[in-house]
């Protein structure tokens, strides 16, 4: 047994209604098929050096950002 509330509304009528709603928004969902499994990739290669000058040029804003005496 499902059971759904509603008591956004005043009205009594609107609850039932917004309730209606809320039950065949539930069950359409429940039915629908599962998406499509992801398929996995890999990055490609210019992503994989965007990657790396970025972390280059992060390091490079840290170790400027050090005293100066170590």
């Amino acid at each position: 047994m499902i059971t759904v509330a509603a008591s956004e509304y005043r009205s009594q009528l609107r609850n039932r209604e917004a309730a209606a709603a809320r039950l065949a928004e539930l069950l359409t969902e429940a039915t629908a098929p599962p998406p499509p499994p992801r398929r996995p990739t890999r990055p490609s290669r210019a992503a994989r050096q965007r990657r790396m000058d970025d972390k280059q040029r992060r390091s490079q804003v840290k170790r400027l950002r050090r005293p100066a005496d170590e």
